[in-house]
């Protein structure tokens, strides 16, 4: 007689929203989260927005939506993680995962450029289906649906060539903030993440690679969104500082 095979099920999900002075965006983020809230059926959500340390109204804002649907939505929780100085989106990410309560863990940019909806969409696929594996957005991946300016693609695939040539990370997009991950193991490597920028992106890809954490990267739906607080010059040449820092550390 054959064994049923138990059926993979994902049930309680913590989803983390760093930011940095958005309050010109994040009605929008409201307005696309409640949307999402409405789809996502029985699933149990702890929705975690980290405020690294905007000098904007962004706290007082995150505070009137939750105050406003904290009893709206069934199984969703939501809190705020806030603190004075502004120290990275690593930093933000870091303490918005170790904070998080349930078994899987998704990691999404406040400004809406891929939906949250997205994870839905993988469930239904069963593009997840390990919880040994992590699971990253790319827009590289040929099914992947993107609008992008064409100035961000060429700085992406320059970085791209210098990170795989000095760490031999063989991921195709190592910086699309959408990302999940189980907490049997990320929160164990987050303890030890040391970069605050956005290079941590690169030292948790080599962490999992380390560990034997597989990284499976699947076709996603990304749009640019205007008002992004990076400053794709300076950012990218912090990025190339950070990458020398990372790999003298590595």
């Amino acid at each position: 007689m054959k064994k049923n095979k138990k059926t993979f099920k994902i049930d309680q999900v913590s989803m983390v929203i760093p930011l940095y002075n958005e309050e010109s965006r994040l009605d929008h983020c409201f307005d696309t989260m409640k949307k999402f809230l409405r789809k996502k059926g029985k699933l149990i959500l702890e929705i975690i927005f980290v405020d690294d340390g905007s000098s904007d109204t962004s706290k007082r804002k995150i505070h009137n939506f939750i105050n406003k649907n904290k009893k709206k939505f069934f199984n969703t929780k939501i809190k705020l993680i806030s603190y004075r100085k502004n120290k990275g989106k690593g930093w933000a990410i870091k303490r918005g995962i170790l904070a998080s309560r349930y078994e899987w863990i998704i990691t999404c940019d406040l400004d809406m450029s891929v939906l949250p909806d997205q994870f839905l969409i993988w469930l239904k696929k069963k593009f997840i289906n390990n919880n040994k594996y992590a699971y990253y957005g790319s827009r590289e991946n040929k099914k992947s649906v993107v609008q992008a300016l064409f100035i961000r693609k060429i700085i992406g695939l320059l970085l791209h060539l210098l990170v795989l040539a000095l760490f031999h990370i063989r991921i195709s997009d190592t910086q699309c903030g959408f990302k999940v991950f189980h907490s049997n193991y990320i929160k164990k490597i987050f303890k030890k993440i040391q970069m605050r920028g956005y290079v941590y992106d690169i030292e948790v890809a080599l962490a999992l690679k380390k560990r034997g954490i597989q990284i499976v990267e699947l076709p996603l739906t990304w749009i640019h969104k205007e008002g992004s607080k990076v400053n794709l010059i300076s950012d990218s040449m912090k990025f190339f500082f950070d990458l020398i820092v990372l790999k003298i550390r590595h």
